[in-house]
């Protein structure tokens, strides 16, 4: 995970910055993710010949992934690829282009930022992330897991770069499910000295080992920010289940 406040530390304790694995050992508020966990993370990367964009996702499907809706870059001469098997990294990633057009929620006219991304071909050897029971959704004062690979000090979102491993950290909910203006619907999670940052969006936000949310920039792409914005995945769930073909 990321969080922008450890840069103006270092700074103020007069540690060099200049080395993306001394600010990988200073990450303040995550730690490496459990290896056995979260095997359906996926790696989002759109590239062109000068630019590279990171992001999360989760395979709820042997065919889908679910993602934030801004992680898709459609502009010519962009490429979209979804790494599999990134987590816990024993194993060389599967790699495959993703040519169909990315399913994105939309009321009323209007884009929410959840987005499901079919893969062209079929997964059968990596777990899936289980679909919330939204009967039992998190509420204020729950604790939910947050993880992603952005780096602490990379601050462009179109020069991303993956951080060395997954990285998790807890926070609780401290804002109910709320309509957001174009982003969608969304709850908070928010800890003292713990964020998320650019390459992180689009990943999962887990409770009782069920995905309830996805990371979301939340209205800004200026810098990390606190707290932390989370697509409900409940809100959306009839939507998902009725995309991707499942009851």
């Amino acid at each position: 995970m990321a969080l922008l406040k450890v840069l103006l530390l270092l700074l103020g304790l007069g540690v060099s910055v200049n080395s993306a694995v001394s600010l990988q050992k200073r990450i303040i508020g995550g730690n490496y993710c459990d290896k056995t966990g979260r095997l359906f993370h996926v790696r989002l990367e759109g590239m062109s010949r000068s630019h590279r964009i990171l992001c999360g996702g989760s395979l709820i499907h042997p065919n889908w992934i679910l993602t934030s809706a801004s992680c898709w870059t459609s502009k010519t001469g962009w490429i979209n690829v979804a790494k599999l098997k990134v987590h816990p990294g024993t194993s060389k990633p599967r790699i495959p282009r993703i040519k169909a057009n990315p399913v994105v929620y939309a009321s009323e006219g209007s884009q929410h930022d959840i987005m499901l991304l079919k893969l062209p071909i079929e997964v059968s050897d990596v777990p899936l992330a289980q679909l919330p029971d939204c009967s039992n959704r998190p509420k204020i004062g729950d604790t939910v897991q947050l993880a992603g690979e952005g780096e602490t000090n990379n601050r462009q979102i179109s020069n991303a770069v993956a951080a060395t491993q997954l990285q998790c950290v807890d926070m609780p909910v401290v804002e109910a499910t709320h309509f957001l203006p174009t982003y969608g619907h969304v709850f908070s999670a928010k800890a003292q000295n713990k964020d998320v940052c650019y390459g992180d969006y689009g990943s999962a936000v887990m409770f009782k080992g069920k995905i309830y949310g996805v990371i979301s920039p939340g209205g800004t792409d200026s810098e990390c920010h606190s707290p932390v914005s989370i697509m409900d995945v409940c809100e959306y769930i009839g939507w998902i289940k009725t995309t991707i073909g499942s009851k």
